[in-house]
């Protein structure tokens, strides 16, 4: 299979599809990469590097979508990438459609065959292409939001930890998966006041079991998210519902009702957010303010770290891709029905369920659109 890595061109987005050693890999496996030119400059990979592994470097993005049975990327495609699509071709990467209908729409007008890596499930009914760059986020999450809580950007002057004689901050961690606990991980080793609320109450005993008496958990109904949303002086938003739009557990009205100066930070952003007044913004341009309240809704969060994140989801990718390109595309996802649930567009019709129901767009399940 002829496999191809466009460089990324969402803003600020230095991330990269493969990296050199899982191209070396997958031509170990006797299959050809294409990479677009300074792709993986980002990371400091340079041309000489995938060269060395086994790639050939295309001058442009074009060349690269033309020539490539299968599109591995980071962040999903934009509009002039999308029009590169066909019909013969597969997409692998992170789409996130729940909240975007222009792509929905694309995708399903290019008949390309496109997998979303944070649908992919496992045995175990995790999201195993999903994982890293939630780890990441909500790592990330508790640094962008100490920075919000600065005077400077328009926060209370509050740090997280506090000091001798002074209290720390309070911090409202919603979901308490892998976002929730990685930033209660962060939000603690800084010496803050942390709260998880979840509706699970198995995530909720492993969570103190992990934890102890350093974090309060609280099982989540709408009189805790209201209790301790107006408390809190951070507020971050980890919830998800696999392949769907997040819910609004903070409302319009709570946010008004908050302390001026304290800070939310949404890393749902990307299925469309956990606060009602969440859009989504760049690394450029990372926080707006709405009734006093700073709002961090960066919609590639890990694009910060882009060298940790790409490693980490290059690790969790590897063994699909290869999977993949070794048994053809069909043969993988009708012998993986893990994969398969990664399945979100397939030849012109929508086949994640979710997907169909937020756009409208009739639903056809997996197996009768590859079938087509």
């Amino acid at each position: 299979m002829l496999i191809g890595v466009p460089k990324e061109i969402k803003n600020n987005e230095f991330r990269v599809g493969l990296i050199p050693a899982v191209v070396r890999e997958l031509v170990h496996h006797r299959h050809k990469v294409v990479v677009e030119t300074c792709a993986g400059m980002g990371i400091g990979a340079e041309d000489s590097d995938y060269l060395q592994a086994g790639a050939k470097i295309l001058d442009t993005a074009a060349k690269v979508f033309d020539s490539a049975d299968m599109i591995v990327k980071v962040k999903e495609p934009l509009s002039n990438e999308r029009k590169m699509l066909r019909r013969d071709q597969t997409l692998f990467t992170y789409l996130h459609l729940a909240p975007d209908y222009e792509q929905t729409a694309d995708l399903v007008a290019s008949g390309a065959i496109c997998i979303a890596y944070e649908t992919v499930t496992d045995a175990n009914g995790h999201l195993p292409l999903l994982a890293p760059m939630s780890e990441v986020a909500g790592r990330m999450s508790i640094q962008a939001g100490a920075r919000c809580l600065e005077k400077e950007n328009g926060g209370s002057g509050i740090l997280l930890g506090g000091v001798p004689g002074v209290a720390a901050a309070k911090v409202l961690i919603l979901g308490g998966g892998v976002v929730g606990s990685n930033a209660a991980q962060m939000a603690i080793g800084l010496g803050a006041q942390v709260t998880i609320l979840d509706k699970s109450l198995e995530v909720l005993r492993h969570l103190d079991l992990q934890f102890g008496n350093r974090l309060q958990t609280v099982y989540s109904t709408q009189d805790a998210v209201e209790k301790y949303a107006l408390d809190a002086d951070l507020i971050i938003g980890g919830v998800l519902i696999p392949g769907a739009s997040a819910p609004k557990l903070i409302t319009a009205e709570m946010i008004k009702r908050m302390r001026t100066g304290s800070a939310v930070v949404d890393v749902a952003i990307d299925q469309g957010g956990c606060f009602e007044t969440s859009h989504a913004t760049t690394h450029a341009d990372p926080t707006y303010i709405v009734d006093g309240i700073v709002h961090y809704c960066v919609a590639n969060m890990p694009g910060a770290v882009a060298r940790t994140s790409t490693y980490a989801l290059n690790h969790a990718t590897l063994p699909y891709v290869l999977e993949l390109a070794d048994k053809g595309i069909c043969k993988a996802l009708k012998s993986n029905c893990y994969l398969m649930e990664g399945l979100n567009v397939c030849k012109g019709h929508v086949t994640n369920k979710s997907v169909s129901e937020v756009h409208a767009f009739d639903y056809m399940t997996p197996e009768t659109a590859l079938a087509l």
